[in-house]
């Protein structure tokens, strides 16, 4: 089951961490093994992520899983 708010607001999430660390998507994506396009989509909610996945966007933003998640 997607849901769709959810997924904008994790994606969000990543965003402004992306932002904060001062990462474009496309160094972001690189640190991760990803395509920018990959991480666009993930950013703007259009795709519902593994677990893996979010666990190497937090590694490369040197974040806890749980920062995704928080309000």
């Amino acid at each position: 089951m997607n849901d769709p708010k959810f997924l904008a607001a994790v994606g969000g999430r990543i965003k402004e961490l992306r932002l904060k660390k001062n990462l474009t998507q496309n160094e972001l994506a690189m640190l991760c093994n990803f395509e920018k396009a990959s991480m666009s989509r993930i950013e703007s909610g259009q795709t519902n992520v593994t677990i893996y996945t979010l666990k190497k966007i937090s590694k490369a933003l040197e974040v806890p899983l749980t920062e995704f998640f928080k309000d």
